[in-house]
């Protein structure tokens, strides 16, 4: 209470009017405060605080009555007096101010520690003892009886509790903060009272309540009802219990320390034994698959379980223990029956086994390892079935197998296993493998079998007569064939083959499409760059060129045609994959004249340059008037000839052939073969000699008029395959050395390990290469001067300027 004194006594005798000479009063007042003593409260604080822990009804005018007597007590208390009627306090009017002597300062705030703690004490004795009576009686009860007593119990004293926080406001607003600031252990008054419950009721019955708690949370577990409010108010209340210790009173701060301590520890620790105890009893009951539809269940469970239960803070630590128990601790059954599933394409059991497996850390590190086993064996049976007994099957169908277990995997990896990258990148990886060592590559003694069927498949889908003609369909063959070419090693290989049959194509006028042909390309490109692709789309650039230059000579002949149809297509012999001829050839005169315009007009237009004639890949069209039927025979330059000898007699013999087209005896042997097997020559012996006799057959008969008897020769084909090889491994020794000198001029010195490691990198994209080769060829380089070895240590290069 505080009193205002104007210009007369007051009643401690403090009042004074002081006159500053110029006729103007000033009045000093003092604040005073009437001290309440706690005896003449109490008894109304104590009869309110039961009536308020008992639960019963309080009007709003008692309530604010008690509220009054902690604010007037707590007011006396926390007041410093502003002089003292002591001989020691003295008051300055003049300047203002009140001084009082030091004894007198240190007196005010230890009256007022003393005061307020008497409160305290006395709120801390009335909390212990009314839950004295609670706990008696909750001693004879017992399970789900204790549990309904406890959590009603608590209930209603946390309710009062924070009734009676709000009535004592200010003394947790002033003085329990202050002694708080000063290193007091002092609670704000609510968390007073919560340590008062967990000191007389939870601590004497806390193996019973949790004892009981975790009972029902097993029947739960069992599939019986239960009351969940008995465990959630169990676990509720003792995260309220956790008054930190170590936190500022005014705060009412709480910690998980008590919680974990009593309850999540137990929880935990009787879930882990229940799910080892279920799992092991269900396996040896059912099978993998039914176990983890159970474990799907039970994480399910447990989650909503841990939402009703159990603070938010543990559903994370608690998640990781139910998959420890139910998944980690049975890999190994998993990880067998995966081989099974994954053998007879359970997809749903597959998808499964992924979702739990992937819970646990490295958990599907062991089914990606099972998965790349797995696709290698089935791409290795799957080529063994097209090459029993060691033979080189139709690419068309060695591609198909490739294809067909690349596609059955991916599909599998994106319904199985939700397209996970890593997944993909086995299956491709394992693809590789059977795709570069498989029972053909075996069979032929080298890798580089692969890229050669897959050329060949290229080829195939390329040229007139293909089976795919829809061109959409197309794109997307082309599409798979690539992918296989990314899992071929041997890159290199399958350009070289690659090059020489489109060569033909285009030589031959056999592409089906040059869309798909530029597409193909553009594929090409993007896999391997532009210094891969070169060399083919100059040819195209020939091709073009080719037409205009036909035309040019044409135009050329007016006035003086030639006596039949004429076409030329003039190759670069840097792009194109044609050697020069390796026999003689005699032209027969009926074609001499054409050679000879040609060649001189050409001579003409281009000085310096010089034709190379390859009559192997030259063709023509031969009509005959020697049957009873006219027909066109689309025929070889060897082939015709051959057959416009018998213009002049019906039979020839063998050697009078040879010398008159001079080609080797095989090759002729070649092509006569083939016009007997057309039957468009008879021979009067079974195998042929020199002095065998050849006969044109005048009873050949066909249905078609228009026949093409230009397929290839068997030794054509032998020397083609042949060359192709020695080619690749002469240009393979070419770009190790290209890139060794690269790289050793980029260094200047290097050691051998280093070099090795380097070329081997810079190389990938194209070829696998050997490490004896890349041997040859540094030591080829150090003939030549590019590189130095070291004198003192034999492994380090230095390179030369």
């Amino acid at each position: 209470m505080s009193n205002r004194f104007r210009g007369g006594r007051s009643s401690s005798g403090g009042g004074a009017n002081a006159n500053n000479g110029g006729g103007e009063q000033r009045t000093a007042v003092a604040s005073l405060q009437k001290k309440v003593p706690l005896t003449e409260i109490w008894a109304d604080l104590e009869k309110g605080i039961r009536q308020i822990v008992s639960d019963r009804s309080m009007p709003k005018h008692h309530y604010m009555s008690l509220y009054s007597h902690v604010y007037n007590y707590c007011t006396s208390v926390n007041q410093i007096p502003d002089y003292y009627t002591s001989r020691g306090g003295k008051r300055d009017i003049r300047a203002g101010k009140i001084s009082a002597n030091s004894n007198a300062q240190k007196a005010a705030p230890a009256q007022a520690h003393e005061l307020g703690m008497q409160l305290y004490c006395k709120l801390d004795h009335i909390f212990q003892e009314l839950l004295v009576n609670d706990t008696r009686e909750a001693e004879h009860k017992m399970g789900e009886t204790a549990l309904d007593f406890y959590t009603v119990k608590w209930d209603r004293y946390q309710f009062s509790c924070r009734v009676l926080h709000g009535m004592f406001a200010y003394l947790n607003r002033f003085w329990v903060k202050r002694e708080s600031e000063e290193g007091h252990h002092i609670h704000v008054i609510y968390s007073l009272a919560l340590v008062a419950w967990k000191t007389v009721f939870f601590e004497p019955l806390s193996e019973k309540l949790l004892r009981s708690a975790m009972l029902l949370v097993e029947r739960e577990r069992r599939g019986e009802p239960i009351n969940t409010r008995f465990v959630k108010g169990v676990s509720e209340s003792l995260v309220e219990l956790g008054v930190c210790d170590n936190a500022k009173a005014s705060d009412e701060g709480r910690c998980l320390g008590f919680y974990r301590e009593q309850f999540e520890k137990l929880y935990f620790n009787e879930t882990t034994a229940f799910y080892q105890r279920e799992s092991e009893d269900f396996l040896r009951g059912n099978s993998v698959s039914e176990y983890m539809k159970r474990v799907e269940q039970r994480l399910q469970e447990e989650t909503r379980r841990c939402g009703v239960f159990l603070h938010e803070s543990s559903q994370e630590e608690l998640t990781k223990l139910c998959e420890k128990t139910l998944i980690s601790n049975h890999m190994e059954s998993l990880h067998s029956e995966f081989k099974v599933l994954l053998q007879n394409q359970k997809v749903f059991d597959l998808s499964r086994m992924f979702s739990l497996v992937s819970r646990v850390e490295h958990g599907v590190d062991e089914l990606r390892k099972i998965v790349g086993q797995h696709v290698e064996q089935q791409g290795e049976d799957a080529i063994l079935r097209v090459c029993p007994n060691g033979t080189i099957p139709d690419p068309d169908v060695y591609v198909k197998q490739i294809t067909m277990v690349r596609d059955l995997y991916s599909q599998l990896v994106e319904s199985a296993f939700a397209s996970d990258c890593a997944f993909k990148e086995v299956v491709d990886t394992s693809c590789a493998v059977f795709v570069n060592k498989n029972a053909v590559t075996r069979a032929a003694g080298s890798s580089a079998k692969s890229p050669e069927l897959l050329a060949r498949y290229c080829d195939s889908l390329l040229k007139k007569g293909s089976k795919i003609s829809d061109e959409a369909d197309l794109e997307t063959e082309l599409g798979r064939v690539m992918v296989v070419f990314n899992f071929v090693e041997d890159k290199d290989v399958f350009q070289k083959f690659y090059s020489k049959m489109l060569a033909k194509r285009l030589v031959q006028h056999l592409s089906a499409s040059d869309d798909a042909e530029a597409s193909m390309i553009s594929k090409l490109k993007g896999a391997c760059g532009y210094e891969y692709t070169s060399k083919i789309q100059k040819m195209f650039q020939d091709i073009g060129l080719s037409k205009d230059l036909t035309d040019q000579f044409k135009v050329s002949l007016k006035g003086n045609p030639l006596d039949i149809e004429f076409s030329i297509q003039v190759l670069s012999s840097g792009s194109w994959p044609f050697g020069a001829p390796n026999c003689n050839f005699a032209l027969p005169p009926q074609l001499e004249r054409v050679h000879a315009r040609f060649g001189q007009y050409y001579a003409n237009k281009h000085n310096g340059r010089k034709l190379t004639w390859l009559y192997s890949m030259s063709k023509g069209e031969l009509v005959t008037t020697c049957f009873k039927n006219k027909y066109t025979l689309q025929a070889s330059t060897y082939q015709i000839a051959v057959l416009l000898q018998f213009n002049d007699s019906v039979d020839c013999t063998f050697q009078q052939l040879q010398e008159s087209t001079m080609l080797k005896e095989d090759v002729l042997m070649q092509v006569v073969g083939i016009l007997l097997k057309c039957k468009l020559l008879t021979c009067d012996a079974k195998d042929i000699k020199p002095d065998s006799v050849l006969s044109l057959f005048l009873g050949y008969r066909n249905k078609k008029t228009r026949i093409n008897i230009n397929v290839p020769m068997k030794t054509e084909q032998k020397a083609e395959a042949e060359s192709t090889q020695k080619n690749v491994e002469d240009d393979r020794k070419i770009l190790i050395q290209a890139s060794i000198v690269r790289i050793a001029k980029m260094r200047r010195a290097i050691g051998h390990q280093q070099l090795l490691g380097e070329v081997l990198n810079q190389l990938s994209s194209r070829f696998k290469a050997r490490v004896p080769i890349i041997k040859q060829c540094i030591d080829v380089l150090i003939e030549k001067e590019y590189l130095r070895r070291d004198e003192q240590k034999k492994d380090m290069y230095f390179y030369l300027a």
